[in-house]
């Protein structure tokens, strides 16, 4: 499903984060590592948001050589998301569902599933941190991606909406969407049969069998 190779990215502090090579199959993918240890910033270089040395390929296409074509098939949603606050979120749902071709039944779903509500037609600027991150959530699974990052998915969010959420996740799982995901939740590793455990440490990447 996922091939890194030869990746490298480089940080004027020194820091430098490496991935040999490493293949991930299909499934649901967890990475650890501590504050500061490059989860993000290897979730954002994978996502075609960072640059970097080397290469990711998803199914056979290459971010560096197709790169509009790989970004269609992966979504993603970070930590603590950002967005022009004069907007609503349905301005955002209507960008992103052009660039990934949603249609309005999913749109509708995903605003139930999250509880949106009509602060869809608010702007981002009256949002609270936890609707932020529903807002952010909510773009990361319009469409129809193949692979789904999603950092720290849980944090800000009620416990109401983190169970919809890891509901939402398996559907998604069950129709054959992989996942790239980060969490500091202490007991998320039940929530999940993970096909592998990656961890960060001192710039390095080590994988473990779920």
């Amino acid at each position: 499903m996922l091939d890194i190779r030869q990746f490298k990215k480089s940080y004027p502090t020194g820091f430098q984060l490496e991935v040999n090579s490493l293949e991930l199959g299909k499934g649901i993918h967890l990475i650890k590592g501590e504050n500061g240890s490059g989860k993000s910033t290897l979730l954002k270089a994978i996502a075609g948001i960072h640059d970097f040395e080397g290469d990711v390929v998803l199914n056979g296409i290459s971010l560096k050589k197709e790169g509009l074509t790989y970004r269609r098939l992966v979504n993603y949603s970070e930590a603590e998301p950002l967005f022009p606050e004069f907007l609503s979120l349905d301005d955002l749902i209507s960008f992103v569902a052009k660039t990934k071709g949603a249609e309005n039944a999913q749109i509708s779903a995903l605003k139930e599933t999250l509880r949106i509500g009509d602060f869809a037609k608010n702007p981002i600027s009256t949002y609270s941190s936890g609707m932020l991150k529903k807002a952010g959530l909510i773009l990361a699974f319009l469409g129809s991606p193949i692979l789904v990052i999603l950092d720290e998915p849980y944090t800000t969010i009620d416990v109401a909406s983190q169970g919809r959420v890891t509901d939402l996740i398996h559907r998604q799982l069950d129709s054959g969407v992989s996942f790239l995901i980060t969490s500091h939740i202490a007991d998320f590793e039940e929530l999940f049969a993970y096909d592998s455990i990656l961890t960060i440490s001192d710039g390095n990447l080590e994988q473990s069998h779920g």
